[in-house]
């Protein structure tokens, strides 16, 4: 299990290892919950658009290309429109 908050200002994700197992016998079942450790890795403490910014600014001086470019944005813009369509549609599936 994941757990991300954004508020927290050190540990802003952390991973359990947690879990349900069940075993069905002839006439019953039975459950066991398994309860680990807890990790939390670190993470970088820049701002996300200061790290944008500065990527956008590395492209721009070294010929780079970005890590999401315009072919990127265009992909994300067409799955958006899918998604408003199938709600549209009461959760239709749309092609892409």
């Amino acid at each position: 299990m994941v757990i991300y908050d954004d508020l927290e200002s050190r540990e802003k994700i952390k991973v359990a290892d947690q879990g349900v197992h069940h075993k069905t016998t002839t006439n019953e079942m039975h459950i066991a919950y398994r309860l680990g450790d807890i990790l939390s890795p670190r993470l970088s403490v820049e701002e996300p658009l200061y790290r944008e910014c500065a990527h956008f600014i590395d492209c721009v001086f070294n010929g780079k290309k970005p890590l999401t470019d315009g072919e990127i944005g265009l992909r994300v813009v067409r799955v958006l429109e899918a998604a408003g369509k199938s709600i549209k549609r009461g959760g239709a599936r749309v092609n892409l």
